[in-house]
């Protein structure tokens, strides 16, 4: 599946993401939190990886794909989700 460059960090909470730097994989993981501003975010420890925040300012992207999620969650990450769709931001506030 295609991979989307995500700018609205704070509606991945719970998400697997990719952070990237200068076009470099430089972790993946969960997302365990974000500022509303999109300035931060920070990674779930997983196994060795202890949590980890990542600055938008340092020129950090943070990419996605849409996959299928278990139990209530299943339709969270909807392609209108991720383009940012302004009628999905009102329905979800």
């Amino acid at each position: 599946m295609t991979k989307y460059r995500h700018e609205e960090w704070h509606l991945l909470v719970g998400a697997i993401v990719e952070i990237h730097k200068n076009g470099v994989l430089v972790r993946s993981g969960r997302v365990d939190d974000a500022m509303p501003d999109s300035s931060l975010i920070w990674l779930a420890a997983d196994g060795p990886d202890t949590r980890a925040l990542f600055e938008a300012a340092e020129g950090v992207e943070v990419w996605v794909e849409p996959r299928q999620l278990d139990g209530k969650m299943s339709y969270r990450m909807t392609n209108s989700a991720l383009k940012g769709n302004d009628e999905a931001k009102a329905r979800d506030p």
